[in-house]
């Protein structure tokens, strides 16, 4: 059951002293982690070169990142609830800067594999951190959703100012730069946040439960590793057997809560309509917009040829939308409806992923500007809000365990996304007919990928390397609109979906179970 709180808050507790100046520092973090989940793709041609990893090993050094991070957000969101938010962060926050040394001087390809994984540990306890903590420094509802949206606007800037920022240092300095810019960042936030935010804990906790820990982190890692693994190799027994096993532990996981006195994860939040609603949105927004993303990128150079500062010069206009509606999604939520905002958010998303079924290869920016600012607005008011909504339907003393449940959300929708609307645009792609007169050799490559393609015709004869370029391109595109077109569905399906689940959903709300 649950009920809506009563009791009437002091205006010292309200309006806490220094909260945005915490709040600045609480929104580096969120910044630095989104910056550092996009800028490695630059680096890697770099990275390969110097280390010379094999195919297995580069395949491991993107992907161990966001293994990490998916396995332990649970865990690490419920840590905080116990031992205390502000210590989970700051610790998370030191490892976080003394990992990225690690990161930028590896010299081994075994080494980077290591220090990513490090570094994804450290990733993972700042993310739900960072969010438990906006929930406790902000007990009027408005600021609140403020202080959300200017979260949820730094999360979407530092994925687009990633590119942007890695362009820039590639060009100037070595690969590991790219870590290196974590130091300076970490330490301000290090220093003044000991000082400026008030520490919180769940204080009716129990003990952090290992066999818990160990389950989410087996099944977590085991369902995005199958999906990743079926994506990039097809069905094979080693992903079906870790999709598996990934299933069966997190059913062992969800049955265990349910008998725990102090369960890793309350199921009971999943009662509340609103809660539940929010995170499922979630999940099925970025699980369609991710595929974009992460192909869109290669067709602005790839197809259309731009460099990689260009092409994230060019991807800016989606976070200077979502900035802008993240700001103001919280005040449009109020004077209208949380549903109503959430899903007109979604319907934006979703047919401007309808009009990327449109585009070729010779489309024009101004419409690809067009889109992505389309998209960025629809994600900023839908994530915003459903962010806000999943904070005010829990207890703030479980503040730590919500915010990890949207993180690992938001992971296993990306991880989702690009599986499934990636196997479409491999599919489609890979049936594209070989010009007459290419050998077999660079035939092969380029069916592997646009990437391959691109490699193979350097060693052809120039007329006959443009033909497959070209044909190759051609079909890339034409897998990106399928992909895009499935993605639309999906957004449009999940904005009918929000508008039931959303029903009567307001964000004064603040939820407690008894």
């Amino acid at each position: 059951m649950s009920r809506i709180e009563q009791r009437v808050e002091s205006p010292d507790e309200l309006h806490r002293p220094g909260r945005w100046i915490a709040l600045s520092v609480l929104v580096l973090a969120v910044l630095l982690v989104a910056i550092d989940a996009t800028v490695l793709g630059l680096a890697t041609p770099f990275l390969t070169e110097d280390l010379e990893p094999t195919g297995t090993q580069l395949l491991w050094i993107g992907d161990v990142y966001s293994f990490v991070i998916a396995g332990l957000l649970v865990s690490m969101g419920s840590l905080g609830d116990r031992i205390g938010r502000k210590k989970l962060l700051l610790c998370g926050a030191t490892a976080f800067g003394a990992v990225s040394v690690l990161n930028a001087y590896a010299h081994t390809p075994e080494m980077m594999i290591l220090a990513r994984a490090l570094l994804g540990v450290a990733g993972a306890t700042l993310m739900p951190s960072t969010l438990a903590l906006i929930r406790n420094l902000f007990h009027d509802p408005r600021e609140r959703s403020l202080a959300i949206g200017i979260w949820g606007a730094m999360a979407s800037a530092g994925a687009a100012v990633g590119p942007v920022v890695g362009g820039l240092l590639l060009e100037h300095f070595w690969w590991g730069s790219v870590f290196l810019i974590n130091l300076p960042v970490m330490a301000v936030l290090v220093v003044v946040g000991a000082k400026m935010i008030p520490e919180s804990r769940n204080p009716a906790h129990g003990p952090w439960d290992l066999a818990s820990v160990g389950l989410s982190f087996i099944g977590m890692i085991g369902v995005v590793y199958a999906i990743k693994e079926l994506a990039a190799h097809g069905p094979g027994w080693g992903n079906i057997a870790a999709g598996i096993g990934g299933v069966l532990a997190l059913c062992w996981f969800v049955r265990r809560q349910l008998t725990l006195p102090a369960p890793l994860l309350d199921m009971r939040l999943f009662h509340h309509r609103g809660f539940s609603g929010a995170v499922l949105a979630d999940l099925l927004t970025i699980l369609g917009l991710s595929g974009l993303v992460f192909f869109l990128s290669q067709f602005l150079q790839l197809v259309q040829g731009r460099g990689p500062l260009e092409a994230g010069l060019a991807e800016l206009p989606a976070a200077v939308g979502a900035v802008v509606a993240g700001l103001i999604a919280g005040r449009a939520a109020r004077r209208f409806s949380v549903r109503s905002v959430v899903t007109g958010g979604l319907a934006a998303i979703g047919l401007a992923l309808a009009a990327v079924t449109l585009i070729h290869r010779e489309t024009a920016y101004p419409l690809l500007g067009a889109v992505l600012l389309v998209v960025g607005v629809g994600a900023g008011l839908a994530f915003t809000v459903t962010s806000d909504v999943i904070l005010s339907s829990v207890p703030k003393e479980q503040a730590g365990s919500a915010g990890a449940v949207s993180e690992t959300a938001y992971e296993l929708g990306a991880a989702l996304g690009i599986a499934l609307l990636g196997s479409i645009v491999t599919g489609v792609y890979q049936n594209f007919d070989t010009p007459h007169g290419v050998p077999p050799g660079p035939a092969a490559a380029a069916h592997e990928s646009l990437g391959g393609a691109v490699e193979a015709a350097h060693g052809l004869p120039a007329q006959q390397g443009q033909a497959l370029v070209s044909a190759a391109q051609e079909s890339f595109v034409e897998g990106l609109g399928f992909a895009a077109g499935v993605g639309a569905a999906v957004l449009l399906a999940t904005a009918v979906a929000a508008w039931f689940l959303l029903r009567g959903q307001k964000l004064e709300d603040g939820i407690v179970h008894q």
